[in-house]
């Protein structure tokens, strides 16, 4: 007799009817091939083999997908260079204006025809190497070069009718240890003007000069009609063969150019120290008197400026101590521009050409404000040794780097947190402001 004390029901799963991970898919298994199962440690090893399969192939595949995407992309044009000109010494920079190229060597300079490629001048008086060159096209088959040397000198050139001719060096002293170096050079565009960023011992500024480009088109055509003369004249005396051989320098070796008119000289801005003003009437006084934006007038006392340090580092001492950081000292490095007329640098008698810079914009390494200077700024103004900008423009973080476009009339500004701001010169408001992903520092900005 079989008496049955509990309710039928399906009895909760053991323990030990767990179903291994090994064995997760036995029932897909053929039975006839259960015993054929790999014992330890065997199952590992091929476990590790097919992962390491696994991942080869995703691997694979990814590279695949990339490889296609890649396809799909413009693909950019490979040039090949067209023709080629052989350069007797090492070729260390090169400028190009009008029909010529002329580059820097480690003795002089060289010119050479962009029509056939030939050399058709070297200069190597001076016997130095030259680290940067600039040249504009004057006019008439005339050229100016502005070139740089190893030594930091900025040597000022005049190409014409195939031959260089020195004017002058500008940063030259008869004292050597009094001589300062040039790291920047600029030529604008048609020549009219050159500047050239020197530094010293402990200080740099900026000279702007103004080239007398008019009366070198004049003196060195009459000097080549002088030369045409001579050569006539020469063809019946000396021969043919021999005045081939005269090199064409040597020709013009007697033409005197009228040297560079220096216009400006641009010192960084000072470092802002407490105020020497008693009342907030007397700061509004020397506004008149001052342009805004610099942050010279204001009413913070030296005190104050000390007590704000001295907060600061105590609240900040531990990341003062890992980055090291330096004092604030005067910049020795800026980057300035040739600007073309506009709104902002016209003044209200001004005569201007649309093709002929009017002001020069600078800024200094490591400065919030990119400042606007005036070509003609008048005698008093050009003899003071701290001259004051005609319009600042005040930005949020440190300027970086900067650039000016062709026609002049919008300008980037690149600053030390990444964002570049597009500005209108001409109106004189911003036009789009982009950020750059975080942890970036922009050295280098363009137009195309």
């Amino acid at each position: 007799l079989n008496t049955q004390k509990y309710p039928l029901g399906i009895p909760p799963p053991s323990e030990k009817d767990w179903p291994k991970e090994d064995e997760e898919d036995f029932f897909l298994l053929d039975p006839d091939r259960k015993c054929d199962a790999l014992p330890q440690p065997f199952r590992m090893i091929n476990k590790l083999v097919m992962q390491v399969f696994e991942s080869a192939m995703e691997v694979i595949e990814r590279r695949e997908m990339l490889q296609e995407a890649q396809k799909l992309k413009v693909q950019p044009k490979k040039c090949f260079p067209t023709a080629e000109f052989q350069v007797t010494e090492r070729p260390n920079c090169l400028a190009v204006s009008g029909k010529y190229i002329f580059v820097g060597l480690s003795m002089g300079l060289a010119a050479f025809d962009t029509r056939d490629f030939k050399d058709v001048c070297a200069w190597d008086a001076a016997k130095t190497e030259i680290c940067a060159i600039h040249a504009s096209d004057l006019g008439n088959e005339c050229h100016a070069l502005l070139a740089v040397d190893e030594m930091g000198l900025a040597w000022l050139f005049c190409f014409h009718k195939e031959s260089f001719l020195l004017i002058k060096i500008l940063n030259e002293v008869k004292d050597i240890s009094q001589r300062s170096t040039c790291v920047e050079v600029v030529l604008s565009r048609g020549g009219d003007y050159a500047g050239i960023l020197l530094q010293g011992n402990t200080k740099a500024w900026l000279e702007i000069y103004q080239l007398p480009k008019d009366s070198w088109l004049t003196e060195m055509e009459k000097n080549a009609g002088d030369a045409e003369e001579r050569r006539s004249t020469s063809s019946f005396e000396v021969g043919t063969f021999l005045l081939q051989n005269l090199p064409v320098s040597a020709i013009q070796s007697d033409v005197e150019l009228d040297p560079p008119v220096l216009l400006l000289t641009v010192r960084p801005p000072k470092p802002i120290t407490g105020t020497s003003f008693k009342s907030p009437l007397d700061a509004l006084k020397e506004v008149d008197d001052s342009v805004l934006g610099l942050g010279y007038n204001h009413l913070i006392k030296d005190s104050q400026w000390e007590l704000q340090e001295a907060i600061f580092r105590s609240t900040y001492q531990e990341y003062l101590e890992a980055e090291g950081v330096m004092e604030e000292e005067i910049p020795r490095y800026a980057i300035f521009h040739f600007l073309l007329p506009s709104q902002i640098l016209e003044g209200p008698e001004m005569k201007v050409q649309p093709d002929i810079p009017v002001g020069i914009g600078v800024h200094w390494d490591g400065n919030h404000n990119f400042c606007l200077y005036l070509l003609d700024h008048s005698p008093q103004e050009k003899a003071d040794s701290d001259l004051k900008p005609d319009v600042v423009w005040p930005c949020a973080a440190p300027i970086a780097c900067s650039a000016v476009s062709s026609c002049s009339r919008y300008l980037a500004l690149a600053g030390e947190d990444a964002t570049i701001t597009i500005w209108d010169k001409h109106l004189g408001y911003p036009m789009s402001v982009t950020a750059i992903l975080e942890e970036r520092f922009i050295r280098s900005i363009h137009f195309l």
